[in-house]
């Protein structure tokens, strides 16, 4: 995904790494037990409620902190993505760890959203979301960016949703095309329609699923038709909203109104 150089998943117990650097940033979390780590020759340690945050070409190590070891999820994400810039490493090395139980409810949501094939517009908004808490904490201070009327541009996006409902578009596109920041853009569209824009965007393929169903077509043909990634992942959103699935939908026994 666009931002998104690598997703690592590990568990150590004995293991200690040395010594190296990454070209990207690594945003880690910590589910079980604890991190201790040296970052620019200064030590400091990640327990399982912070979200850390190493910028890149900056030398650290790590090792778990007791015999249990750690388990951690990581994100790297690219140097040149619009979540961050160089222009924070220095604010990144000063305070890697950061406690902020909204900023790591939404790192684990984006790995979910990761995780699952088809969703990835839900992955791009949840990680836009992620970089503007990050540049929040790392410059606190920083001039609001002008941002256009929100009413105007949740219209758009709801316009571009609707005209790419099966062959999609993503948030960079859709921010580029009406001219918004992406974080911007994400809020806008849920102060205006009260729904998320990845939840519209599914909200619309599923009923374009259930028109496709009723006319006959199979589930797997209508999952591609609908701009579904296969037919697991329809089964999954259509039986969410619509309450069974799609081969028993269309089979002609929909739940009663």
């Amino acid at each position: 995904m666009p931002g998104i150089v690598e997703v690592f998943h590990a568990h150590y117990t004995e293991y200690a790494y040395p010594m190296h650097v990454h070209d990207a940033w690594t945003l880690l979390i910590v589910d079980d037990g604890a991190v201790r780590y040296e970052l620019d020759r200064h030590e400091h340690g990640t327990p399982n409620d912070t979200v850390s945050l190493l910028p890149p070409h900056v030398p650290h190590n790590g090792a778990p902190v007791t015999e249990e070891g750690f388990r951690k999820r990581v994100l790297y994400l690219a140097p040149d993505s619009s979540a961050l810039d160089e222009s924070l490493i220095g604010a990144a090395v000063d305070r890697p760890d950061l406690r902020d139980p909204v900023l790591r409810l939404r790192v684990g949501q984006l790995h979910a959203a990761l995780a699952r094939p088809g969703d990835e517009w839900e992955a791009e908004s949840r990680l836009t979301l992620v970089g503007e808490r990050l540049r929040r904490h790392l410059r606190p201070r920083a001039t609001r960016e002008p941002r256009p009327v929100g009413r105007t541009v949740a219209h758009r996006l709801r316009e571009l949703l609707d005209e790419h409902v099966a062959d999609g578009v993503t948030l960079e596109e859709a921010a580029g095309m009406v001219h918004a920041h992406p974080a911007h853009l994400v809020r806008a569209f849920g102060a205006a329609f009260g729904i998320a824009p990845h939840q519209y965007l599914m909200s619309r393929r599923v009923e374009r699923a259930r028109r496709l169903l009723l006319e006959g077509m199979r589930p797997g043909e209508a999952a591609v038709a609908a701009g579904f990634y296969d037919q697991a992942h329809l089964t999954r959103h259509f039986r969410r909203w619509v309450g069974v699935t799609p081969g028993r939908y269309r089979a002609g026994r929909p739940p009663l109104a």
